[in-house]
Parts: C-alpha cells; structure tokens; sequence
C-alpha cells in the first residue's frame, strides 16, 4: 500500500511589511508600503493589511499607491533582516519535514509524508510549525494542508491571515471544480483570458476539456491544466539542501530533577527520530543529546559510533551521555536528541512504518 503524501505550502502573511512592522512599534497598525519612495518611478514590494485596505498590492506603482493612500508611511527594503528572518523560519520547516522546497524568502513547500510527530497528522504539524514561527519570530505565517502541491498552495491563500485551510483527498477533485480559474496556481493573467474566451470560468469548465483539445490550445501546459482540474499533481517536493540531522526535544511543564524520568523522556524521542529515520531510508551514526537547564544555560554531548545507530544502542549511549551534564544536580526544563551523520540505508523498509502512520490529515 502506497503512503498517501502529505504536502503542506506555508506562506508568511505579508512578510517584508510584518517584518518592518515587528521592529518598529512606530509602524503598527498603520499602512506601511516596503519599496520605493512616493514621488518615485519605484514599485510596491510590499505592504501591510492596513494599506491593502485602500486598494494597495504588491508591484503596483508607489505613485499609485500614494494617491491611494497618502497618509501610508514609505520604506526602503531591509533585504538582511529578512533574509535573517527567512533562515529561522526555515529552520523550523527542518524539524518537522523530510523534504522543504523554497520558492522565496517567505513561503515553502514541505514533504511531511513521513513525519512521525503528532501520530502523523499534518494538520497537527502545521499548526506546530505556525505556532513555532510566531514564538520564535513573533510573525504570522498562514499554512494550506493537502496531497499534493498545487492544492496545497492554493489552500495557504483561502483563509489569510494567519490561515490553515486543509484540502482532504477525499475532497480534492470537488475543490479544483469550485475554483474560479484566476485562483489557479500556475495560470496567468494572459492564460486566464484566453480561457475565458474559451468558455474556461473553474475548475469545473476546465475538467471538461479532453487532454488531446488543452494540448491543441495550450501546447505542453495543457497536460498540467488536465491533471491539475482533476486534483491531480505529482511533482515532488524538491529539497535545496541535503538534510543532514534528524532531532527531536521537548520542553517540561515543570523543571525536571530526576534522571530517571529524563531517560525515559528522551526514550520516547528516539523512538520518534528512529522512525522518522527509517521511514526516509535512512540511517545514523552520530548521535547528540542536548540539555537545557532551569537558568537556560544549555549544553550538547555527542558520540559518534562505527555502526548504524538502533534504539539499544542509542539508549545505552544516552545514559552515558547524560552523566555527562549536571542532570540530577541542576533542574532541566528541556531535553532533545538528534541523529546526524545520515546515510541512504537499503535494508531499512518503511512499508509498515507508512501503515502505521495512516493517511492522517
């Protein structure tokens, strides 16, 4: 049995303004255009839920944007905070998928077929990974939740800001049928009024077209507009980086003291991480714990081994690790684990594991 993909597209809601707007109280709750000045030939490269109010969009000119709205305050990009910004965000996309495919500085495609955290539910770890943005960023991030890419990124756009629309399978074809054909990822303007003159209004005008006659208007694209109209789309999640650890932690309600229940604790995140591991085929020889004390001082410990690392040998190394710290004098509030040194494994069969895991959404 094939394992159903599970694809979120997370977007950051008005990201260059947020950012602008996050480091300048001055600048909250009022309409704010990142780009160029008003009397300038410059163009809108963002801009705030405030000045979309009156009309305002990004690449609209700023001369426009000012007699839309002149009491907006103007600002020149920060192209280093936000690719500051965009590099934690990415970060957190890490934790959670096997496979993250950027598009810009503030959305992303993540492959979370095989995530184990949340039994596997990727709506539960959307909204984890949103709730990580906004701790750790203080910005809102809006997230769409389905099968396949396409769907997934017209979800993140159904319900901004700080959106979770999620598309089940069951519901993908009846979806694209309800879609007007501008909301399409992927069809242009242009495209749009041609269709339109073809009697092409949504999804549903779409899908009664036969593949040979989408082909005959729209040459190659018209193999993606047949596919797309009936929710289908098999391209993978294309990673721009080679994953180089899997970790897991977490943090205590109450500071811990106790070895024992940290052992225990950790056990269960190995046992996590593992079957993340295996599920990508995918093995480890390194493996690091981290600690975080009561006072937020935090240490890591590491042991790296000649053989692929398994749950005895993991939690054999554990309990000598962590008597390498001051667990047991000093309160923990946090502990967490990865594996690095990962390798393609070829007797590792992640069919149960997908079994397991279940079409969760």
């Amino acid at each position: 049995m094939k394992q159903q993909r599970k694809i979120i597209h997370v977007d950051m809601d008005a990201f260059f303004a947020s950012v602008e707007q996050r480091d300048h109280v001055e600048y909250q709750g009022k309409p704010l255009i990142v780009g160029g000045q008003p009397n300038s030939r410059g163009v809108v490269a963002a801009c705030s839920y405030e000045a979309r109010q009156f009309g305002i969009h990004s690449a609209m000119p700023c001369s426009q944007a000012y007699r839309l709205c002149p009491q907006a305050i103007f600002v020149s990009p920060r192209f280093e905070a936000y690719r500051e910004v965009s590099s934690q965000i990415r970060e957190v996309f890490w934790r959670y998928a096997s496979e993250v495919e950027p598009l810009s500085l503030d959305e992303a495609y993540l492959d979370v077929t095989y995530t184990s955290e949340y039994d596997g539910s990727a709506t539960l770890i959307a909204k984890a990974i949103k709730r990580d943005i906004l701790t750790e960023t203080n910005l809102i991030a809006s997230a769409g939740v389905s099968y396949n890419k396409f769907l997934a990124k017209i979800a993140s756009d159904m319900d901004k800001p700080d959106g979770l629309y999620v598309v089940k399978p069951e519901r993908g074809e009846a979806f694209v049928a309800e879609l007007s054909i501008g909301q399409f990822h992927g069809i242009g303007p242009v495209t749009e009024a041609k269709m339109n003159k073809l009697g092409i209004k949504s999804g549903k005008d779409l899908r009664q077209w036969a593949l040979e006659d989408l082909v005959s208007k729209f040459g190659k694209s018209g193999h993606y507009y047949f596919n797309i109209a009936r929710g289908i789309d098999k391209r993978p999640v294309r990673s721009q980086r080679v994953r180089k650890s899997l970790g897991k932690e977490t943090t205590f309600s109450e500071d811990v003291l106790s070895v024992s229940l940290l052992l225990e604790k950790l056990e269960g995140l190995a046992k996590q991480v593992l079957a993340s591991l295996q599920a990508q085929t995918l093995s480890a020889r390194t493996l690091t714990l981290k600690v975080k004390y009561a006072d937020f001082q935090q240490v890591t410990r590491a042991y790296t081994v000649d053989e692929n690392l398994d749950l005895v040998t993991i939690l054999t190394l554990l309990s000598l690790l962590i008597q390498r710290t001051e667990a047991g004098t000093k309160a923990v509030r946090l502990v967490g684990l990865s594996l690095s040194g990962l390798q393609s494994s070829e007797n590792t069969n992640n069919k149960q594991l997908g079994l397991q895991l279940g079409d969760l959404f």
